[in-house]
């Protein structure tokens, strides 16, 4: 299991353990983090799993994807640590990643 620190939209900072093989998505979900709505359920077809990556964790992430760079500029909230959560893959390189959810658009 890896652990990840969550901040929700309200500032509240918690720790959850995600399965490595799921997404950061499927993690957060799985943990009960209902503010991440990701309604197309992972197939990188909305933005309502938008997430800040902290940037100390960049060189551990796949690049973004066109398809996910393209629905991020969907978004007013997109920064340079902007990711869609369905797009980041839980890998033993990610252990005490701080995920902050995005705004809601």
């Amino acid at each position: 299991m890896v652990k990840l620190v969550v901040v929700n939209r309200a500032g509240e900072q918690s720790e959850i353990e995600a399965t490595e093989g799921t997404s950061v998505m499927e993690a957060l979900r799985d943990n009960g983090m209902d503010e991440l709505l990701a309604l197309c359920g992972g197939c990188c077809s909305c933005a309502t799993c938008h997430v800040y990556i902290d940037p100390a964790f960049a060189g551990a992430l796949p690049p973004r994807s066109e398809d996910e760079n393209d629905l991020l500029d969907s978004s007013d909230h997109k920064t340079e640590q902007s990711r869609l959560s369905c797009q980041v893959p839980v890998t033993s390189a990610l252990e005490g990643l701080r995920v902050t959810i995005a705004p809601e658009d």
